[in-house]
């Protein structure tokens, strides 16, 4: 703006200062608002009192096996053919909230979605337990802090995961309808042998197991993720029982129960009971 005098003045609208002013309290709002909300969806492992004694005073969990079963079959497949022995006892669990897992810090492994188990002849030998959801955005945490509590040197990573059917891409029907079946997938510094074909492309390992996966390729871990395909999206024994080649492969120290009594698998496999009826 000039003056009568030819001296330049600055201005400014008033208007204009208030609305970046507003501008400014809103971003800040929004930036107070995600700082929150990644503090609630933070990934909280809680361990056993000896045990994380042992990780303040800096030592790992040493662990030259670690078994981890995503989904209600993969879990209950343990639960059935393996956990049932009193040689196993629980050491930890992980809490975590987001949309599906309402979890509160502060719950017990009896209440996690996320529980660990050590064997107590061979503390060596871990199994972790996942039926909940994991959010994406809470996938590379899990697998970051689990894996920090452990000793990488030497450790065999084994996943189980379930999938559905319809995920499944191939050319082949006849391979599709003979469902449930296992595919693999494993690092390159795995050695061992596979008790199933590899996974066909364009098929990929999502969830858990592929950040699982991932954190194991990244820093040189042996490790095999073994998908099964099923058509039933519940607890289903027949399911369960395509893990049972994987158990050869592991562990001697992991005795596992061949046939379970009837019992077992009643507590473990939920029967769908039929809601309705057109002829009731």
């Amino acid at each position: 703006m000039a003056t009568f005098f030819g001296e330049v003045l600055s201005v400014y609208s008033r208007a204009v200062e208030e609305e970046d002013d507003e501008d400014l309290d809103e971003n800040e709002e929004d930036e107070q608002i995600r700082r929150e909300l990644a503090i609630k969806r933070e990934v909280h492992l809680q361990w056993r009192p000896e045990v994380s004694e042992s990780l303040r005073s800096g030592n790992k969990l040493q662990c030259s096996d670690f078994i981890v079963a995503v989904g209600h079959n993969a879990a209950r497949f343990l639960s059935v053919y393996v956990l049932t022995s009193a040689n196993w006892e629980t050491v930890g669990h992980v809490s975590l909230w987001n949309e599906r897992s309402r979890a509160v810090i502060g719950q017990t492994s009896e209440e996690s979605a996320c529980v660990f188990y050590r064997h107590k002849d061979s503390p060596s030998v871990l199994i972790c337990q996942v039926t909940g959801y994991i959010a994406e955005d809470q996938l590379f945490q899990w697998a970051e802090k689990v894996f920090d509590c452990l000793q990488q040197r030497e450790l065999n990573v084994t996943v189980l995961a379930d999938y559905s059917v319809a995920d499944y891409k191939t050319a082949d029907y006849v391979c599709s309808s003979s469902a449930p079946f296992l595919r693999s997938l494993h690092t390159a510094t795995f050695s061992g042998q596979s008790v199933c074909q590899s996974l066909e492309q364009p098929n990929i390992v999502t969830g858990l197991p592929a950040a699982v996966l991932n954190h194991c390729q990244v820093h040189r871990i042996a490790a095999v993720v073994y998908q099964c395909y099923s058509d039933i999206t519940g607890p289903d024994s027949v399911t369960m029982e395509t893990y049972k080649p994987v158990l050869t492969k592991l562990s001697k120290s992991i005795q596992f129960e061949s046939s379970p009594s009837t019992e077992i698998l009643r507590k473990f496999v939920k029967t769908t009971d039929i809601q309705s009826n057109l002829y009731i």
